[in-house]
């Protein structure tokens, strides 16, 4: 699922899209119920997309306030459609890595994997209220043996792909604990992939060369998760410094 695809013809798919990776709502609510969140919470939607999870995160936080940030201004944009008349959401073009902070909760969905782990905590360290977590979810192999098939499915990228194990060793190297994982479930990699697929079948019509390409090429991706989800997927991980 990492995408290797042209910007241009990568963001003319993923235009519209309700959310920018697997996830659901329940995810969300399950690292707020580990967190112990208080519901007058500081949360930062870090990478946040077009704000697939700014729903979730306020429900969770019912008296507090979200900060949403992505480097690409078309999803703040995207977001802003939804949540410009919310005084609880602030929509930010910029760094996850350098938000203003403090924040009750970090909140990653799938973007931590472009940095690094270490990074991430050590960049975000820093930005946490005292007795702060931080919920992230990474990629993982759910077998210490994955196929051919399991490790292609991240486009030549598996070689960079842990097991549980090597994720909770990497937070620990990074100075955190880690209080709880959650496999991100089945439902809501469809969250992602269904309203994907819609989207592929309006565009085909009218699609370029290099469209076109990008479309089946997302055909194969979502394919080739269907056959090796049982391997392979995200696991989420709710994390306070030690």
């Amino acid at each position: 699922m990492i995408a290797d695809m042209a910007p241009e013809v990568f963001f003319q798919l993923h235009t519209d899209l309700p959310r920018e990776g697997p996830g659901e709502a329940a995810d969300v609510a399950w690292a707020a119920s580990v967190a112990g969140l208080p519901d007058t919470a500081r949360v930062l939607d870090a990478a946040s997309g077009p704000g697939g999870d700014i729903g979730a995160l306020l429900r969770a936080a019912p008296l507090g306030h979200v900060t949403a940030t992505d480097l690409h201004a078309p999803f703040i944009e995207a977001a802003r459609r939804q949540f410009s008349d919310n005084p609880r959401v602030t929509l930010l073009v910029g760094d996850m890595l350098q938000p203003q902070g403090p924040f009750d909760l970090i909140w990653c969905a799938g973007a931590v994997y472009f940095v690094g782990i270490e990074a991430a905590l050590a960049a975000w360290r820093g930005r946490l209220a005292p007795g702060g977590h931080i919920a992230f979810s990474e990629p993982c192999f759910f077998t210490d043996a994955p196929s051919d098939g399991a490790i292609g499915f991240w486009h030549g990228e598996g070689g960079r792909v842990g097991t549980k194990t090597d994720i909770i060793a990497r937070v620990a190297q990074a100075g955190y604990r880690v209080r709880a994982t959650r496999r991100v479930s089945d439902t809501g990699w469809e969250c992602y992939y269904r309203p994907m697929e819609a989207r592929i079948a309006r565009l085909r019509t009218r699609a370029s060369p290099a469209l076109q390409a990008v479309l089946n090429a997302a055909e194969v991706e979502i394919t080739a998760w269907r056959q090796h989800r049982e391997e392979t997927g995200y696991v989420l991980l709710v994390v306070a410094p030690e």
